[in-house]
């Protein structure tokens, strides 16, 4: 279907028509095989025209990019804003994060391909989503440690720390590898949360264990 940007367009609307043509050919063949000659032709333009509102086809890519890491962020607000105990938001929003990317890799690989090559390049938009994931766990790390869940003296290095610990069930790459290589994640998951969970509250517990003599005071 031809979908027209006609000169003298709203500047908004036209770059929305661009990334809505765009992302249903990375979707379908994928970026690598999608030209912005393609792009311009499903919209009856010039490739010329395609850049009066991209200056590149890197902007393009990253802010289809962008799309895919909004599809994440939207299911981390979600979570975070419900109103269940902080455990319980971290451990189902750390679920729902690896099961839609893995998700991805199986059912959109065009789209998994395109994240490993942001993540891979170091893209603003993946550094971006990154660090608005850092401030989700640092907020529901927050709200644990006021309501007594957490004893935590620096959220931010929590937050940073949790980013770190769940890194192989967030990254494409390693996913696509637990995958090919039959790995139960789903298993994994679980214990890497209990793990999460244990080290969060790991202060308290310790001050609970009688010290040894050899304790340094």
């Amino acid at each position: 279907m031809n979908r027209s940007v006609r000169t003298g367009t709203d500047p908004d609307k036209a770059r929305a028509r661009i990334l809505e043509v765009a992302e249903e050919h990375f979707r379908r063949i994928g970026y690598h095989k999608t030209s912005v000659a393609d792009i311009a032709y499903e919209l009856g333009m010039s490739p010329a025209n395609v850049y009066r509102f991209f200056p590149s086809r890197d902007a393009i890519n990253e802010s289809i990019c962008g799309r895919v890491a909004n599809e994440v962020a939207d299911i981390a607000f979600a979570i975070a804003r419900t109103n269940a105990p902080a455990m319980e938001k971290l451990d189902a929003l750390l679920t729902a994060l690896h099961r839609h990317i893995r998700m991805t890799l199986l059912k959109e690989k065009h789209m998994h391909d395109l994240i490993v090559a942001a993540m891979q390049e170091n893209w603003a938009i993946i550094r971006a989503h990154n660090e608005r994931m850092v401030t989700i766990f640092e907020a529901i790390i927050c709200e644990g440690t006021e309501a007594g869940e957490f004893e935590v003296e620096d959220a931010a290095e929590a937050a940073r720390a949790v980013k770190r610990a769940f890194m192989s069930f967030f990254h494409p790459i390693l996913i696509e590898h637990s995958v090919r290589h039959g790995e139960d994640t789903e298993a994994d998951l679980r214990s890497q949360i209990r793990f999460i969970r244990k080290a969060l509250s790991r202060s308290r517990e310790a001050d609970a264990l009688p010290h040894s003599q050899n304790d340094i005071p």
